[in-house]
């Protein structure tokens, strides 16, 4: 799971992006050009960014130069197939390049591949360590036991520290887009968490979500 920011001006592009991206278990945050993504990573974090090269206003490239300025790995998606583009971005650090039209089965086998190279196996936050391959988190060196889907809420909360997560987005890459319920599924697993880790690491972002706070006290009262 992981949070992807994908960057296109096309509007069936970017809808169908995000119903690939919820289908495989990750939280899709999609922009029309490089103003908008701006924006959006202001509020929120991202593991990687699809990147289209050409936008009106500011083009792909500049865009990513940023993004990889910032420590976000940048897969480009293009319909330019000149030899000259795809070098270009390599050599600024871009990760992989699909052209399109491309098989959403391989765009998301090349995320896969970027994401177990680039994702960080073990998060550690005070006296809380997760280890994100192995699903299991300790606190204060004690094993801490969870559900699949505390674990999952957990990993989407940390992975994404300091940014603010809607409830609409949680429900919809823990539980999956197609979940049947309300969004008071996700207060009720927060509260589980805050149970078992402490209540000041998740924050409550008012008629919003919640943000994980890194570095606040960890443990229970």
């Amino acid at each position: 799971m992981a949070a992807i920011l994908f960057v296109d001006d096309e509007p069936a592009i970017r809808e169908m992006l995000s119903t690939v991206l919820k289908l495989a278990g990750h939280l899709p945050l999609n922009a029309s050009d490089a103003e908008e993504a701006r924006s959006v990573l202001r509020s929120h974090g991202a593991d990687l960014a699809l990147v289209d090269i050409m936008m009106p206003g500011e083009d792909g490239f500049s865009l990513a130069r940023d993004l990889l300025d910032a420590g976000i790995p940048v897969l480009f998606l293009t319909a330019r197939t000149a030899v000259a583009d795809r070098v270009k971005g390599l050599r600024m650090g871009a990760e992989d390049y699909i052209l399109k039209p491309f098989e959403p089965e391989e765009l998301l086998a090349r995320i896969d591949v970027i994401l177990r190279r680039t994702q960080p196996r073990i998060f550690t936050d005070g006296g809380l360590t997760i280890d994100y391959s192995a699903r299991s988190v300790a606190l204060d060196g004690e094993s801490v036991p969870l559900t699949a889907t505390e674990f999952d809420l957990l990993a989407l909360l940390t992975r994404s520290a300091g940014a603010a997560l809607s409830r609409d987005k949680i429900l919809s890459a823990v539980w999956g887009w197609d979940f049947v319920g309300e969004t008071r599924t996700v207060d009720v697993h927060v509260q589980r968490l805050r149970a078992k880790l402490g209540p000041e690491r998740i924050e409550t972002v008012y008629k919003y979500g919640y943000r994980w706070q890194r570095g606040a006290a960890c443990g229970k009262d």
